[in-house]
């Protein structure tokens, strides 16, 4: 099963989490790691929503909260308590959250 681990950290705080590389590494050599990727910081972020047909813009996200997502993880693996094991290894982990979510098409 295929699931997307968002990573959220306080962007204010982490430039870059020390060890993604080597988790990088490590899950790639296991066969679970299909794609990783940064997000460029909450500042260049455009939310578009559209409300009566018009399409209404705003800078940046739309939390009010200090975690933000900065990256994502695209891994497949047997079932959610191998995803869970492999979010738990990611080093940010340890700083913000990381959200395991099932993808709905396979």
């Amino acid at each position: 099963m295929k699931y997307l681990l968002m990573i959220a950290t306080d962007e204010s705080k982490v430039l870059e989490v020390e060890g993604c590389s080597a988790w990088a590494r490590e899950m790639t050599e296991r066969g679970v790691l299909h794609e990783v990727t940064g997000l460029r910081p909450t500042s260049d972020a455009t939310t578009v929503r559209v409300r009566a047909a018009e399409v209404l813009l705003s800078d940046g996200p739309f939390a009010e909260t200090k975690d933000q997502i900065g990256g994502a993880a695209l891994i497949e693996c047997a079932d959610l308590d191998e995803a869970i094991d492999i979010a738990s290894r990611h080093p940010a982990a340890a700083l913000g959250a990381i959200e395991v979510r099932p993808l709905m098409v396979q």
